[in-house]
């Protein structure tokens, strides 16, 4: 006797309009981890903020929504149309049982209208709600504290200067979760206790850190740690965290401030201290000095993830310290995906650009281990110009870090399967 499949619900899924590539990824990594799976039926439109997916359940719904800072809320679909009629249509034809755990005479309840690139006025909201009469609510109404709150949702389309008068599609649902979008203002780069010129953003951070499905318990690395940005968006979601960099200065933090009115680094600025201010410490395991093309480690797997921004050379010089400071010529190349650090034992999953400017850009690299390192396993053949590190019209890193040294040594120190290696470049569009 088979077994039957589970039931798959409709949710919305409504998403900020930052990072465009990089939240499919995140996306689909969260589902992931929840124990759930990205299938080819979800209804995504990459750049639009609403997206249809199906989920097994409430519960992964939920579990989603405690980690994603791409995405702003979630709904349990009920309807959806391309016009008013369509969506009434679709609202009458859900099923009734599943609507009145929600709609007792002895809850309340409050109706919220979102459009997305159209402003309505309070009359034309009032409008659409009292539209929806037909709707069996029995309970009452309470807009400060509802035990349950619906939504209407309209999406007028992505061109602010052609703006319809009525939307493309429209949505009614009910209220799940909420997303994370609070830490990166909670984490803010402005707010840390210690950085520096190149410390990443808390909202990449956290996007790193959930494309590497970072979960408790991990061990989670990263060789060009700077100021512990990553280091610290990992230990938020309870993993334990460690680094090397080539700077000693940063390392101890020592040397001048990176903030405005302040020449020099206090007697606690440190990594150490980012994460206590953040009732991180616990998690913190150590940061050293080490240059990242000589591997440090004993053989055998170590980490569940390394995740990384490595070093362009743009905004802060590099220093190793005990030598002269390593003078790199510039080289330009463009973008190919022959530049890509390619490795037997990684599997690429995702390669998402970020636009800097009108002629560069960067890329979040994300790879999985899916099968043990062996000693003499080679990476896949690389030209011999793409052998560094690049950035948009240099060799930016002084280490001079060979892509087929550092995905041999990642591939080596990982563990099979749960292991993902988020690393970004920099390349000319």
């Amino acid at each position: 006797m088979e077994l039957a499949a589970p039931a798959f619900r409709r949710y919305l899924l409504l998403l900020a309009q930052e990072h465009l590539e990089f939240r499919l990824p995140e996306i689909s990594s969260l589902l992931s981890l929840c124990g759930g799976k990205f299938s080819g039926e979800q209804e995504i439109r990459v750049n639009s903020p609403f997206w249809i997916l199906n989920i097994p359940s409430e519960e992964m719904a939920r579990g989603l929504m405690k980690r994603t800072v791409c995405a702003k809320s979630i709904f349990e679909l009920w309807g959806h149309g391309r016009s008013e009629g369509e969506l009434y249509a679709s609202l009458k034809n859900y099923p009734v049982d599943k609507m009145l755990p929600y709609l007792q005479s002895d809850s309340t309840y409050k109706v919220h209208i979102h459009t997305f690139n159209k402003t309505l006025t309070q009359a034309q909201k009032i409008k659409k709600i009292d539209a929806l009469e037909f709707l069996p609510f029995k309970g009452k109404v309470n807009l400060k504290n509802p035990e349950h709150i619906f939504w209407i949702l309209e999406d007028y389309g992505m061109n602010p200067n052609n703006v319809p008068e009525e939307p493309f599609h429209l949505y009614f649902g009910r209220w799940i979760a909420d997303g994370q979008r609070e830490l990166i203002e909670s984490y803010s780069v402005k707010k840390r206790h210690f950085i520096g010129n190149t410390s990443m953003d808390a909202c990449l951070s956290f996007i790193m850190a959930n494309h590497g499905r970072v979960k408790p318990n991990d061990v989670v690395y990263d060789p060009f740690v700077g100021t512990g940005g990553l280091l610290i968006s990992s230990a938020h979601f309870g993993a334990y965290v460690c680094g090397t960099d080539i700077d000693y200065n940063t390392i101890h933090g020592l040397g001048k401030a990176s903030r405005k009115n302040q020449k020099w680094r206090g007697p606690d600025e440190n990594i150490r201290a980012n994460l206590r201010q953040y009732g991180l410490e616990k998690y913190y395991l150590d940061a050293l000095v080490a240059d990242s093309s000589r591997p440090i480690w004993r053989k055998g797997m170590l980490f569940d993830a390394i995740i990384t921004d490595p070093p362009y050379g743009i905004r802060e010089a590099t220093r190793r310290t005990g030598s002269q400071k390593e003078a790199v010529k510039s080289v330009e190349r463009r973008y190919t995906e022959e530049i890509i650090p390619r490795h037997p034992c990684l599997k690429l999953i995702s390669n998402c650009e970020q636009m800097l400017s009108s002629h560069t850009s960067r890329r979040l690299i994300t790879m999985e281990k899916v099968k043990e390192f062996k000693s003499g396993s080679k990476p896949v053949a690389i030209p011999a110009e793409h052998t560094v590190l690049k950035s948009n019209a240099c060799i930016l890193i002084p280490c001079r870090i060979k892509m087929r040294i550092l995905t041999c040594w990642m591939a080596s120190i990982c563990h099979t399967g749960d292991t993902i290696l988020s690393v970004r470049s920099i390349s000319v569009v």
